[in-house]
């Protein structure tokens, strides 16, 4: 659950913020006790090589685009004769 801490605060604290942000806590930031905003931290992005991309790919190299394209092409007709 977020923590509530006011615009001081987030101004006065902002290196011990910004550790539990790495930290990975969560605040609402409120001004005149209201809430007017969020900080969350954001998840690291996360390098894949390529190799991993192409065995994941790897079972959609036998979908031929054609075949698919005539197969939605075909519920839609039939949508549109069922109307």
């Amino acid at each position: 659950m977020a923590r509530m801490i006011t615009q001081a605060e987030l101004r006065n604290g902002s290196a011990g913020i910004m550790d539990a942000l790495e930290a990975g806590e969560e605040f609402i930031i409120t001004r005149n006790g209201r809430p007017v905003g969020e900080l969350r931290p954001i998840a690291p992005r996360r390098d894949v090589p390529i190799s991993e991309i192409k065995a994941l790919m790897a079972p959609f190299r036998s979908i031929r685009s054609e075949q698919v394209r005539a197969e939605i092409d075909a519920v839609f007709r039939e949508e549109r004769l069922d109307d």
